[in-house]
């Protein structure tokens, strides 16, 4: 009996999300179809880290009205990845449903990869629910079929978790050539080593603003990667890093997102883990909508 509470425990803690309303709960509600409103966040190409198996929703966030300038994601960025699963035939089952599992992003969004079908993880690396998803997002970015691609969208509708600092770090790591083979470690450094968390991970709990990591100490992590310090600082704070946040606000908020982490499939779907029923069943719904698009269904 005491081994299968221990278990249920585990499953809930797994269910935790980030979400944009403030309550870092399992409950988030389902998104809407269309547009929402509230903060947004910008995209980053992370490899996901170790992640638990059970079923996870994301974190319910409210995200603001799209504006038509928030069509090509630029803000997104395609990982490296050597897609090895086969294309496949759609069959519509009636196992994902419409409004459920899945939602309908409306209007459909620009890709900016039109002869891919792309795939987007919106995510945080502050976001407890993102950390724990981002090793299934690894194997779903690794299954792709080759008409497929991935790319990741870091939201920073959190404040009060520090998103916007690690939105802001991943473009400056992605402008400086890093950020892909430093996501697991940003990941680490984030919740495991916890020298760049915003909670003490000992508690669990929120640490006072005035002891959360700045853009200096993400600069000192980098720098562990061959980028000096001084200058990530700079490209950091620089015009082009605030335009790609400002673009990636807008992305976020054209898809609908409004937790973490959503997967967006072509600029048309999206859902969270908790829609889907779980991790293994986020790559198998987001391979149905590939098939989907692929089919012209």
């Amino acid at each position: 009996m005491l081994k299968r509470l221990s278990f249920l425990c585990a499953a809930l803690l797994a269910l935790t999300a980030c979400s944009q309303s403030g309550s870092d709960n399992g409950a988030s509600p389902q998104p809407a179809p269309a547009q929402t409103s509230a903060p947004a966040a910008p995209a980053s190409a992370a490899k996901p880290a170790p992640a638990s198996t059970a079923p996870a929703p994301a974190a319910a966030s409210t995200a603001g009205t799209a504006s038509s300038s928030a069509a090509t994601p630029v803000a997104a960025s395609t990982a490296a990845q050597k897609p090895s699963a086969p294309t496949e035939p759609f069959v519509d089952n009636g196992k994902w449903v419409e409004g459920k599992n899945y939602f309908t992003i409306e209007p459909a969004q620009p890709t900016g990869i039109p002869d891919k079908i792309v795939v987007t993880e919106a995510f945080s690396y502050a976001c407890p629910a993102c950390n724990a998803f981002h090793t299934t997002a690894d194997q779903l970015a690794q299954g792709l079929p080759s008409n497929a691609a991935m790319t990741y969208l870091p939201v920073a509708f959190r404040p009060d978790e520090n998103f916007p600092l690690f939105q802001r770090a991943y473009f400056a790591a992605k402008a400086l050539g890093v950020a892909d083979k430093t996501s697991d470690a940003m990941f680490d450094a984030v919740w495991k080593s916890g020298e760049l968390a915003s909670d003490d991970l000992t508690t669990g709990r929120p640490k006072p603003q005035s002891a959360w990591p700045t853009i200096d100490d993400v600069a000192k992590f980098y720098a562990k990667y061959g980028v000096d310090p001084k200058e990530f600082v700079a490209v950091a704070n620089s015009f082009s890093i605030n335009t790609q946040m400002k673009r990636a606000d807008d992305m976020v908020k054209a898809y609908g997102v409004d937790a973490t982490p959503t997967i967006i499939v072509n600029g048309k779907y999206r859902f969270t883990p908790g829609d889907a029923g779980g991790y293994s069943q986020s790559i198998e719904l987001t391979k149905w909508l590939i098939a989907k698009e692929a089919a012209g269904k």
